[in-house]
C-alpha cells in the first residue's frame, strides 16, 4: 500500500477511534463523576466548531501520521504500536499542547488529570491501531514469528 492511501486510512482510524474509544471511555468516565459528559459540543477554536469534532479531527491527524509512519516501525502486534500511539500523544499534549495553551506542563502534573489522561488516549491509541488494521489489511505490519523447532 503506497503513502496516500496508508495516511488517508490512518486518519480515518485515528478519527473514528476518537468517536468510538475516547469518547466511549469519557462517558464511562463522566458516569463515575469525574469528567463533563462526552461529545463535548461547545463550540472551541478559531474556526468554532464542537469540541468533539475537533477532537476527532487531532485524533485523524495522529492517525495519519501513525499510517505514514508504519512501514518504519518494528515488527509488533497492532494493540502495541497503539499503545506507543496513545503515549506519543499523552507526551505531546502534555509537554506542548498545554504551555500552547497556557497551561501548566502536563496540566500541572496532578494525580486525577494523569489518570484521566492515561484512562482516555492510551486505549484511544489502540483502538486507532486496531482500527487501521481492519482498514489496511494486510499491509498492516504484524509481528513477526519465530519459526517452530520441530523436536
Amino acid at each position: 500500500m503506497t503513502a496516500m492511501p496508508r495516511a488517508a486510512l490512518g486518519f480515518l482510524a485515528g478519527a473514528l477511534s476518537v468517536l468510538i474509544v475516547h469518547q466511549g471511555i469519557w462517558a464511562l468516565l463522566h458516569w463515575a463523576g469525574m469528567m463533563p459528559p462526552a461529545y463535548p459540543m461547545r463550540a472551541v477554536g478559531p474556526l468554532h466548531i464542537p469540541l468533539v469534532l475537533d477532537l476527532a479531527f487531532w485524533g485523524g491527524v495522529w492517525g495519519l501520521v501513525f499510517g505514514l509512519a508504519l512501514p518504519h516501525l518494528p515488527a509488533a502486534p497492532a494493540w502495541l504500536l497503539g499503545l506507543g500511539l496513545g503515549a506519543c500523544a499523552i507526551l505531546v499534549a502534555w509537554f506542548v499542547v498545554a504551555p500552547l495553551h497556557g497551561a501548566p506542563i502536563g496540566n500541572g502534573f496532578t494525580g486525577r488529570g494523569i489518570s484521566i489522561s492515561l484512562a482516555i488516549n492510551l486505549p484511544w491509541g489502540i483502538g486507532a491501531a486496531l482500527i487501521g488494521t481492519v482498514l489496511m489489511g494486510r499491509a498492516y505490519p504484524r509481528a513477526r514469528r519465530s519459526p517452530r523447532k520441530l523436536a
